[in-house]
């Protein structure tokens, strides 16, 4: 008997909301508010040069942060060379950490036209220049930055010192990490809470040089009940509020004063399935008072299932060749691009998505109803998507031009571009947007040339759906909410 193979499935919507559900129930706080920005004071050299390094060296960081919380990589050289190095703190998780980064990420460029600049976020650090400085823990920007103005008395100030001390002392032999939490019994409000971090390129000796300095600094802001130390090699922060994400095994030492016993652990559990059965039950009361109503996931697989979308999951690996990192095409926010090529011959461009946060499920089924609802010639156009493997896949038309970002920022490929071209493409792109606004009632928000692929005779066609939205005819807007690229 056939099988019926289909893109979005009751089985797989009850996976994804597990997923979703342990995912809220395993997120810390990942602290992403800035501290400061500072930029350096030399311009660019040459924009073309400089432009591709700094790009290219982020991507490569990003991937790294994904799976390590940490990145490096180096780029070009001369003045135009780009050096990044990017760093969670000890106590995020990689989810919490891809939040924070992001934030970084978007955050940093801002020091453009200068060729670099460093960012502290209370959960994460990014720094680039056009010179190594990975060995580097002491410079003229160290300083603190002292918090809360609230004064402390003198059991706050004894206990901050002794857990500043304490994490200088063990940060240098825990890979540049430690907390440290002294608490006084029975009077919380004179606890104090300290996080200290080296950056992975530095050794022992000079992590601990690094601490030493920003202690120094930092001890300066009591009897405030906060402060930050933002040194070139290390970040450190003590506080009266327990801001320390629990991670267990990852920073814990013995004699710390959080005991983890077998009844906590099994309440947690018993905590862990009530929350996860009592999602469940809401979310079937609330589809039942939905059923006279749209059903988004029956009509998604239905309208997947009518309009023959469905490609397996082995097919597309065996397309790409295993998703070979040859046959990668690029790489935007929400996954990998692949070139492959079915066996019928067929070029296809596959579209690779980890369910690495609870936004990118939602992203992908509003790409699949946007895109298998329209139908232009300068909109790129998506032949199906599998979703029965373990991670979701879109497969759209293969463009051999790729993007248009890889003209303009390309010397020797951007003289194929006219200007008759230039002005082509510029026409189909807005005849595109005409149709989406016009015709279709969508908005794409995030509109840019990485987005905007060329055809075999550079045409332009308008391409990733992630973040577009449908809106109806009687609203002025969708949303005051910032989106897409900042």
């Amino acid at each position: 008997m056939a099988r019926t193979m289909r893109c979005v499935t009751t089985q797989h919507l009850f996976l994804v909301a597990v997923s979703i559900v342990l995912l809220e129930l395993a997120v810390g706080d990942p602290r992403n508010k800035t501290v400061r920005l500072t930029c350096s004071h030399v311009l660019e050299h040459n924009t073309t040069v400089f432009v591709p390094n700094f790009v290219g060296a982020l991507e490569n960081v990003s991937d790294q942060i994904r799976t390590s919380g940490f990145g490096l990589a180096s780029m070009g050289s001369g003045p135009d060379a780009s050096n990044i190095l990017s760093q969670c703190y000890g106590d995020l998780s990689l989810l919490d950490c891809a939040s924070c980064y992001a934030e970084a990420r978007s955050l940093l460029p801002q020091c453009y036209p200068y060729n670099g600049g460093r960012i502290y976020l209370d959960g994460c650090f990014m720094r680039a220049e056009n010179y190594s400085f990975f060995k580097d823990y002491t410079g003229p920007q160290d300083t603190a930055v002292c918090g809360n103005v609230t004064r402390k008395d003198t059991t706050f100030q004894d206990s901050a010192r002794k857990a500043v001390a304490d994490a200088i002392t063990r940060a240098p032999n825990n890979t540049g990490y430690a907390r440290a939490e002294v608490v006084v019994s029975g009077t919380a409000n004179e606890s104090a809470y300290v996080l200290a971090n080296c950056w992975r390129t530095l050794n022992a000796t000079s992590c601990r040089a690094c601490l030493k300095n920003a202690s120094a600094s930092i001890l300066g802001c009591l009897p405030k009940s906060e402060g930050r130390a933002l040194n070139t090699g290390c970040f450190m922060r003590y506080s009266d509020i327990n801001f320390l994400n629990n991670q267990p095994g990852k920073g814990s030492n013995k004699g710390t004063i959080i005991l983890i016993t077998v009844s906590v652990v099994s309440a947690l559990v018993v905590l862990a399935v009530g929350i996860t059965i009592a999602y469940f039950v809401w979310k079937h009361e609330y589809i039942q008072k939905k059923r006279k109503g749209s059903n988004d996931a029956d009509n998604s697989a239905k309208l997947l299932r009518d309009r023959s979308l469905n490609f397996k999951y082995s097919t597309l690996e065996k397309a790409t060749v295993s998703f070979d990192s040859a046959n990668k095409l690029g790489q935007g926010g929400s996954g990998s691009i692949y070139k492959g090529v079915l066996p019928d011959g067929r070029e296809i461009a596959v579209k690779r998505l980890f369910f690495n946060s609870r936004h990118t499920a939602a992203d992908f089924y509003n790409e699949v109803n946007i895109m298998s609802s329209v139908e232009h010639k300068n909109l790129v156009r998506l032949l199906g998507c599998s979703f029965s493997g373990p991670e979701s896949l879109l497969v759209y038309e293969f463009l051999p031009n790729k993007s248009l970002n890889s003209f303009i920022f390309d010397t020797n490929r951007g003289k194929a571009l006219n200007w008759e071209k230039r002005v082509d493409i510029m026409v189909g792109t807005a005849e595109g947007l005409v149709y989406l606004h016009e015709s279709s009632k969508i908005i794409h928000r995030d509109i840019k040339p990485s987005n905007i692929l060329l055809d075999s005779r550079r045409r332009a066609k308008i391409a990733d759906f992630g973040l577009a939205r449908s809106f109806q005819e009687d609203n002025s807007h969708i949303s005051t909410t910032i989106a897409g690229t900042l």
